[in-house]
């Protein structure tokens, strides 16, 4: 295992002293196979009484409660972990679902849930269409498929940084063909679902280790669940396929439920000046 270290900073800022409400904070990285969390440090300024709980998808959430008002927020995780996903991966996946279209089991089913299903309309199809467009033939290869589908959008779409908060719909992506990394996460995520894929979204941390210089940052990308490889990695932004790269801290079906901070304040209209995020990671 590859030892890491991530520390991030998220800063608001205000013009005047604001009464801060409770925020729900996702910073802890997740425990699992290819990632052990040695510790986590979590601070704020000014300071909050913080309580741990795990959410229904076993994510570790922090709600910050704060007594004193303030004209700045700066919410500060230090991370030490273990990592050890292989930049090359073999996906063993069980010989029923090989082939789309599939069905999972029923108990499958029961478990996966919403994560089948659109959390976005589509009335007249044109994501559904455009999902189908990468379907070469009646079966089809299931990775085949989805590998596809994650590199045309890496391919046909211009990434571009969006600093406000939220994520566009799917159409909206899919006709502006640019979007950030929760914006193209969503599409797969959507598009994959109209073909019957169990998927759901996952926010996190990217640090390319083959790199020359630095890239890192707060990421998002999608998961595919494939019975016997389990949850498979797919990240239309950088076309890349298994967990390589990525750190995973909170997984959902929706983006909403996943961002590192959220939270809101009390206060004049049009106190909020701004945000900065800082991410710095080290080996």
């Amino acid at each position: 295992m590859d030892d890491m270290r991530i520390r991030h900073r998220t800063i608001y800022r205000y013009n005047a002293p604001v009464a801060l409400n409770p925020h729900r904070l996702l910073l802890r990285p997740r425990d699992g196979l290819a990632v052990h969390v040695r510790r986590c440090d979590l601070q704020t300024t000014p300071q909050a009484s913080l309580s741990w709980a795990e959410d229904a998808l076993g994510n570790a959430v922090a709600t910050a409660t704060f007594s004193s008002m303030a004209d700045h927020l700066v919410i500060e995780s230090d991370v030490d972990l273990a990592v050890s996903s292989p930049p090359w991966p073999v996906f063993d996946i069980a010989g029923s679902v090989i082939q789309h279209p599939f069905s999972y089991a029923s108990a499958d089913i029961r478990d996966l849930g919403s994560l089948i299903v659109s959390s976005y309309p589509d009335p007249n199809g044109v994501l559904a269409n455009w999902a189908r467009g990468f379907v070469a033939s009646a079966p089809t290869n299931s990775l085949a498929l989805l590998r596809d589908i994650n590199f045309g959008i890496a391919g046909a779409f211009s990434y571009e940084a969006r600093e406000p908060e939220g994520t566009q719909a799917p159409l909206e992506t899919l006709e502006n063909k640019r979007g950030s990394c929760r914006d193209f996460a969503v599409l797969f995520v959507e598009a994959v679902r109209s073909l019957g894929f169990a998927a759901r979204l996952v926010s996190g941390y990217y640090h390319d280790r083959n790199a020359s210089g630095p890239a890192r940052s707060t990421h998002a990308w999608s998961e595919v669940f494939l019975p016997g490889a389990g949850w498979i990695a797919f990240d239309p932004t950088n076309a890349a396929m298994g967990s390589f790269n990525l750190v995973p801290v909170a997984i959902g079906a929706d983006m909403d439920r996943i961002m590192p901070v959220s939270g809101s304040f009390t206060g004049p209209s049009g106190a909020y000046i701004g945000m900065t995020v800082e991410v710095y990671m080290s080996d």
